[in-house]
């Protein structure tokens, strides 16, 4: 039955990222350790979707300033019984075949290959930790055995003017993808639909004989870029049958919210985190079925408690974790990481404050992002005067000002 196929796969998740266009979100860690949405890191997206989907054996690649991310594993995520042959294990480099970090996304596989092999699964399926969406792998395997594929690619439909960021795939009428171009100039759009193109969620379930094989391979190919888009993906759809499996048109445990993004930059970073704010959030954390674990330090509960002027502690709109305490400040459409405090008078919209983040009286913090440990000053601006943040932040596109973790403001 199911479990059983379940109990031969391996999962392995890439958390190498250095998500360059998270600077300075990632100066200090890897994109899938960037906190999101008050309480959350992004990689929790993932091993969720991994543990209500019972896969038990989960291998997590780390490479870029992975001590955050394995102290996040270690303390959130050690909920597997080892005696039972289950496991979430970081793997950091180790330099077996190579004597250089992962190169690519198959290369980082190849370099395991050891772990792979080992395993005496039947499966692996390969999933990015950068991503955030709720998805039952489950099903993906169950189709991929089902259709007695060589490998599977979870794809979902995007607008044809933002598939030139993706891989594009082509399929016959039994999901046989029979063409596959890694973010094409001029992708094709779906037959039945010239406003979409069907998109590569980077999310692949192999057989492991043929993993194994195609990763030696291309190994061995000087001219490869050891990417799986790129590189390993088209060969395979020439020699093997590789399908498809439709993102958010699955049945399964979780119910479809077709909901899933990349926050590649801070921009995309700020507005998937904002939408939370919404009456009705585009993704549901409250949903009970399909529960996001993370890390959770032991906090007392959030309070609101009137300033010294008098003035009352309000929030509006906002999300609030545990140990944050507004104390005559006022707080609209923000998210509060735990351990904030907002001082009396002091005004905080639009923004996105990390933990343990201080603001002082009187301080005006609107439309940024103010890493962890910040003591913002009394009556300092933040988003107020446009030249001013440039001088001393990075400003995103759409004016998004970003402070950095641990920033001192100058005299203070």
């Amino acid at each position: 039955g199911l479990f059983s196929m379940l109990d031969k796969t391996l999962a392995i998740i890439l958390a190498g990222g250095v998500g360059s266009r998270l600077k300075p979100l990632t100066n200090d860690r890897a994109k899938p350790a960037v906190p999101f949405g008050g309480k959350y890191r992004i990689i929790d997206f993932t091993l969720a979707n991994c543990l209500h989907s019972d896969l038990r054996r989960v291998l997590v690649l780390t490479q870029y300033k992975s001590h955050s991310l394995q102290k996040h594993l270690r303390d959130g995520w050690s909920i597997f019984n080892p005696e039972l042959g289950e496991y979430i294990t970081p793997v950091p480099p180790q330099m077996r075949m190579d004597d250089e970090w992962y190169s690519g996304t198959a290369n980082a596989i190849y370099q395991n290959l050891y772990m792979v092999e080992r395993s005496e699964v039947d499966w692996v399926v390969v999933l990015s930790g950068d991503h955030i969406y709720r998805m039952d792998y489950a099903e993906l395997v169950k189709s991929h055995v089902e259709r007695q594929a060589d490998a599977t690619i979870a794809c979902m439909e995007v607008p044809l003017e933002e598939a030139h960021a993706f891989g594009i795939m082509e399929m016959d009428s039994h999901s046989r993808i029979v063409n596959f171009a890694e973010k094409p100039e001029h992708p094709r759009p779906l037959p039945h639909d010239s406003e979409k193109a069907l998109a590569s969620m980077g999310i692949y379930v192999f057989n492991r004989q043929l993993l194994l094989d195609a990763l030696r391979r291309d190994h061995e190919d000087a001219e490869s870029s050891h990417d799986f888009g790129h590189d390993i993906l088209p060969s395979l759809i020439i020699s093997n049958k590789v399908c498809a499996y439709r993102f958010g048109c699955e049945t399964g445990r979780v119910s479809p919210d077709h909901y899933w993004r990349d926050v590649g930059t801070i921009d995309s970073y700020y507005e998937a985190n904002m939408s939370l704010l919404e009456p009705v959030p585009p993704l549901d954390l409250y949903q009970r079925d399909w529960m996001i674990r993370t890390y959770q330090g032991q906090t007392p509960p959030a309070r609101t408690v009137p300033g010294e002027s008098g003035t009352e502690g309000v929030f509006v709109n906002s999300i609030i974790a545990g140990g944050t305490i507004i104390a005559g400040g006022g707080v609209n459409r923000s998210i509060l990481f735990s351990g904030v405090q907002i001082h009396d008078e002091a005004i905080v919209e639009d923004a996105i404050l990390f933990n343990d983040v201080t603001v002082g009286e009187g301080a005006r913090v609107r439309r940024c992002i103010i890493d962890k440990g910040v003591h913002v000053p009394a009556g300092e601006t933040i988003g107020i005067d446009r030249k001013r943040d440039r001088d001393r932040f990075h400003v995103s596109e759409n004016g998004v000002v970003v402070i950095p973790k641990h920033y001192r403001f100058p005299g203070h």
